[in-house]
């Protein structure tokens, strides 16, 4: 069975950086798509950053392009999520996303409905 399981959250001060690790067990992520959704309090969940099946393309939401990178260890069958110059707005649980199938996405990088495995989430907190 595929699991995900998101570290690396906290309580940082704003403007500085954390990152965010998601180690899966039960698949191998070479040939897999992953993404980072987010979700605050009294909002709906929100696309981060993803990255494609080869890995040679990144997708990232107009909020965090810039500031965060997604990145993919195969040898630690990890996926990150570096952020940096955080800011309060970034203040969310934290989850890592991947797909039932191998090879391109069947949907959207934006969708959550593209994935379908989840990570419980790690908390993120940002304060001014």
């Amino acid at each position: 069975q595929v699991q995900l399981v998101e570290s690396g959250g906290g309580l940082v001060q704003a403007g500085g950086s954390l990152r965010l690790s998601c180690a899966a067990s039960g698949r191998t992520l070479s040939n897999y798509a992953m993404g980072w959704f987010r979700q605050a309090p009294g909002k709906d969940r929100e696309f981060v950053a993803s990255i494609t099946w080869t890995g040679v393309s990144t997708y990232y939401s107009d909020s965090v392009r810039g500031r965060f990178t997604i990145s993919r260890d195969n040898a630690k069958n990890t996926v990150y999520l570096q952020m940096n110059s955080l800011k309060p707005e970034d203040t969310a649980v934290y989850r890592c996303a991947g797909p039932l199938l191998s090879g391109p996405l069947r949907g959207s990088h934006y969708a959550p409905s593209a994935y379908a495995y989840w990570g419980q989430g790690t908390q993120v907190t940002v304060s001014s």
